[in-house]
């Protein structure tokens, strides 16, 4: 691999030298009409190519595209993304018809003088202006939406979970009876210790570590990450949610469930079927849908990185409650 990255940097420069010799040998030589009209044709040719891909990515790219978000918080991320991505899409669409169809129609001609402009500031106001109030606008929602999820202060019977990440596993930790967790250190792992929990610290006895993580719907959770070793990322992109692990400090966000893994699935299994995308599974023999809310590593973390990620499942407060009643105490398993 390394030997082929090699060669592609070769050819590149030679073909960059190439270039530069092939300019260089065109000094002094006068484009004629019959020249200016046929690269005004090509530019009309690659616009209708351009708009042609623009278009065919729009429609047929659009089942990779996540489905609607499954926290009450990230409804906000993708309202966001839909008015950045209209905004764009418009300016780009009608931009990139006047460039080409400008470079066309305003083609050299022998005879033809263009016309200079040495300033509007009227026009100069109006792109200085609109973009300003457009970014202003953005960040303003962005800001809004950043506060939404990482300030905690007033949630009220909240879930605390604890998600500790190493090389290249995750585990979780769920606050007891007394909805605190315990202490957690490096320097207390030992055995089946795993998270370093604080033993001598009396909040830590009633919490509960697993490696699944269950939800309720409808339930504010409040998330709570650690790294044992390097900089990891939790990432989990059905719920518009990611925040760095870093080693050495505590970092949280919160977001809200609102629809179970059995909902979310029968919603998935809809919009497989209407895209096409439980085809193309069929195609490459693989199931024709299945789906699990995942968190994954959204940093290279190392060899295994593409490999770490844990289950989540959302569930009703009932069968929640059951499942987490089921679940050992770290007192009873750490002597």
């Amino acid at each position: 691999m390394l030997a082929l990255f090699y060669i592609f940097i070769a050819v590149a420069i030679g073909v960059s030298f190439w270039q530069i010799t092939r300019i260089l040998n065109l000094r002094g030589v006068i484009a004629t009409d019959k020249d200016n009209a046929t690269q005004g044709k090509i530019a009309i040719y690659f616009m209708v190519f351009f708009y042609a891909m623009m278009i065919y990515c729009l429609i047929f790219m659009n089942v990779i595209m996540l489905p609607e978000s499954a926290s009450i918080e990230g409804e906000h991320d993708d309202n966001l993304f839909d008015i950045t991505f209209w905004l764009i899409g418009i300016v780009q669409f009608i931009m990139q018809f006047l460039i080409f169809f400008f470079t066309f129609k305003y083609r050299g001609k022998q005879g033809k003088k263009a016309k200079f402009y040495a300033d509007s500031h009227k026009l100069e106001l109006i792109w200085t202006v609109t973009p300003a109030i457009v970014l202003v606008v953005l960040i303003g929602y962005g800001l809004w939406q950043w506060n939404n999820i990482m300030d905690l202060s007033d949630e009220k019977d909240a879930v605390v979970i604890e998600v500790y990440s190493q090389q290249f596993r995750w585990d979780a930790r769920y606050a007891g009876e007394d909805n605190t967790l315990g202490l957690g250190n490096v320097n207390y792992i030992k055995g089946i210790n795993t998270m370093g929990v604080d033993m001598t610290d009396k909040n830590s006895a009633d919490d509960k570590q697993v490696t699944e993580l269950y939800l309720p719907k409808g339930r504010k959770i409040h998330f709570k990450f650690r790294s044992q070793d390097v900089l990891h990322s939790a990432y989990m992109p059905h719920f518009r949610a990611q925040m760095n692990c870093v080693p050495g400090m505590v970092t949280e966000f919160g977001f809200t469930p609102k629809f179970t893994t059995e909902e979310m699935r029968k919603q998935s299994e809809v919009v497989a079927k209407t895209k096409g995308i439980n085809k193309i599974r069929q195609a490459k023999g693989e199931d024709p849908y299945v789906f699990d809310y995942l968190l994954l590593c959204n940093k290279i973390c190392g060899a295994s990185h593409y490999n770490m990620q844990m289950k989540i499942t959302v569930v009703e407060e009932e069968e929640y409650n059951k499942w987490l009643a089921e679940q050992p105490t770290l007192a009873s398993v750490i002597k």
